[in-house]
């Protein structure tokens, strides 16, 4: 029976700025008459917007795939030979599984990072499109809620590195999908103008076992 050991943790913190709004869908829970048709998620203990570390770690993921063309017909390969594979983790048996080294946390919204006493809905704002069908030209708006450009999450990913692992690739490879994903956008609509981010303020801390 083989075995691998841990043998450091690094742990990146710091900051996503916002630098134009940001959509990540939640649960509509309730009607709201007049209010968003689509909402973003929020924590329903206080009901503040957050990035699902889901959400981060798989738009990251995505991005690495297509950088390096580790996709089959546009599908993931799921081979931990790859860079992706390799960070992010594959899926299979026992013999061919392959954990995530990566582990993304929550980003919470830092609700000091700008002024929100003009947004209107809480730390918020709701904007509104107008899609047009371009067979009758209907016009049919829609309301989407967006956390505004200028506000901050603070975020924290822990690299796992064990024995016997290429680290300086691991590294390279996390580094590669922070500069794609600022180059593309997270969240829903980036298409159109949402979902454009910066990190920032980022430190790193080191712990040996």
């Amino acid at each position: 029976m083989s075995t691998i050991k841990l043998k450091k943790k690094i742990i990146y913190s710091g900051k996503i700025e916002l630098l134009t709004g940001l959509h990540i869908g939640g649960t509509n829970a309730a009607l709201n008459i007049g209010g968003p048709d689509k909402f973003v998620v929020r924590n329903p203990i206080n009901n503040i917007p957050y990035i699902p570390g889901s959400s981060l770690k798989g738009k990251m993921r995505a991005l690495v795939e297509l950088a390096y063309g580790e996709t089959n017909n546009g599908k993931p390969t799921n081979d931990v030979n790859t860079r992706a594979g390799a960070l992010f983790g594959t899926s299979g048996d026992n013999e061919s599984s392959h954990p995530s080294r990566i582990i993304v946390r929550d980003a919470e919204l830092d609700v000091d990072s700008c002024n929100f006493e003009n947004t209107d809905l809480p730390y918020t704002e709701s904007k509104t499109e107008v899609a047009i069908d371009r067979v009758t030209s209907e016009a049919k708006p829609r309301t989407f809620e967006r956390v505004p450009a200028g506000a901050k999450f603070n975020f924290s990913i822990v690299l796992n590195i064990f024995e016997g692992e290429n680290e300086e690739e691991l590294r390279h490879t996390f580094d590669k999908a922070r500069e794609l994903l600022e180059d593309d956008y997270l969240g829903g609509n980036g298409s159109r103008g949402y979902g454009q981010v910066k990190f920032i303020e980022i430190k790193e801390e080191t712990k040996t076992y």
